[in-house]
């Protein structure tokens, strides 16, 4: 887990970041649809899993720019931005109707990331306990596909004056809308490390990155 401290006097958010964290504490969440057509039929037509495949495309995204990979020790109280982030995904019971957190390290190799994740998935699986461990995991984001609809909206509420910068994903089931498959995707980011720009830049990303990956 290495970062570099930011020097917020020479941060090209300085201004905003002081107004955001000081007199207006507060996030910014945006839900748009991703086309999605070439990725599942990527998926299918490679036999992997389309979850894992938008997992490892998300995580490249957001560990594509340092304004998605910030942080506040509040302990130090040091703005830091760290070399990586790593996805805390989830997997839902049936039985239990309950979720257990699973922690899968980032790797830009397409491989890795794959083989790591189905691994902890398999794990997780085997457990009905919660396991959430936020303390030892500071450099993750959250991750959470939410396959029981496809939606039109989402909002993550936290405290204010919470400086909390690490993003929050959500994801919804994709459907065909005049023969493409578009899934809801909802991004939440701090406005003191980001604002409707970066927000949306995250889904220009994305589809970005999807084309580039189908055609390999």
């Amino acid at each position: 887990m290495d970062y570099k401290v930011i020097d917020r006097e020479k941060y090209y958010r300085r201004d905003v970041f002081r107004h955001f964290s000081q007199d207006c504490k507060c996030s910014t969440s945006m839900t748009a649809r991703v086309d999605v057509t070439a990725l599942a039929a990527y998926s299918k037509r490679t036999n992997t899993k389309f979850y894992i495949n938008f997992l490892y495309l998300l995580s490249k995204v957001l560990n594509s720019r340092e304004d998605y990979r910030m942080a506040y020790l509040w302990q130090t109280d040091e703005l830091i931005c760290y070399d990586v982030i790593n996805p805390t995904h989830y997997i839902f019971h049936d039985d239990t109707e309950t979720c257990t957190p699973v922690y899968t390290h980032y790797s830009e190799d397409y491989d890795t990331f794959y083989a790591s994740a189905a691994q902890d998935i398999e794990r997780a699986k085997a457990t009905r306990e919660y396991g959430l461990d936020a303390a030892n995991h500071p450099n993750w984001f959250d991750a959470s596909y939410i396959s029981w609809l496809s939606y039109d909206s989402l909002n993550i509420e936290l405290p204010d004056g919470y400086l909390y910068f690490a993003p929050i994903i959500n994801w919804g089931r994709y459907r065909d809308e005049n023969g493409r498959l578009m899934m809801p995707v909802s991004v939440r980011l701090n406005h003191a490390i980001a604002d409707g720009y970066l927000v949306a830049k995250v889904f220009r990303l994305l589809q970005e990155e999807i084309e580039k990956f189908v055609n390999r």
